[in-house]
Formats: C-alpha cells, structure tokens, sequence
C-alpha cells in the first residue's frame, strides 16, 4: 500500500487507524472482535506492547508517508502518557499532522 494524500477528517482517520489496529491486534493476538473507538486505550484495552507500537509506526508510515511521524509523536509524552494513550488522541494527531502537510 502506498502513502497517498488523506483528508484530514477525523471519522476517516479513526476507520483508517482502527483498521489498522485491527489488522495488528489480530494478527499478533488473535483478536478479531475488539471494538475499537475513540477512548479506546493502547495498553489497558488492546494490550498492545511496546514492539507493537513499534509496528504501528511502521503501519502509520506506511499509510500516510512521511506526513505522520508516530516515533516523533511518542518521543513528546511522558512514559505515563504513553501508558494512557488512546486512539482519540492519535487519531488528533494525524487530524493535525496531515492538516500542517496539507496547508504547507
């Protein structure tokens, strides 16, 4: 799948990220009915390790190019952050970083 330019709507970021989270909690956990929302929470709801986000680096970049910077985006937050990270909070930010790619 290549990188190609995505509106920046927050309802189609979060189908694009929780299919991509679907896909990764499948195939690593064998997960295949989570619900997966805006409050839901990497660590306590998908149980997703630090090599999985790893992997969700790999899956951001690989839908949206250079235009989301997951690694960039952790390295901001304090390791308890990170431990309540939701998917609301990085569908933000991809809302918000493919916006800035947009407008430049």
């Amino acid at each position: 799948m290549n990188a190609t330019p995505h509106p920046a709507d927050a309802d189609l970021v979060l189908a694009d990220i929780a299919g991509l989270l679907a896909r990764l909690v499948e195939d690593e956990y064998g997960l295949d009915d989570v619900e997966i929302g805006m409050t839901t929470t990497f660590n306590r709801d998908l149980e997703l390790e630090s090599i999985d986000l790893v992997t969700l680096s790999g899956l951001l970049e690989e839908r949206y190019g250079g235009q989301v910077n997951f690694a960039e985006f952790l390295a901001g937050m304090e390791f308890d952050e990170i431990v309540e990270l939701t998917v609301g909070r990085l569908v933000e930010y991809v809302v918000s970083s493919l916006k800035t790619a947009g407008a430049s």
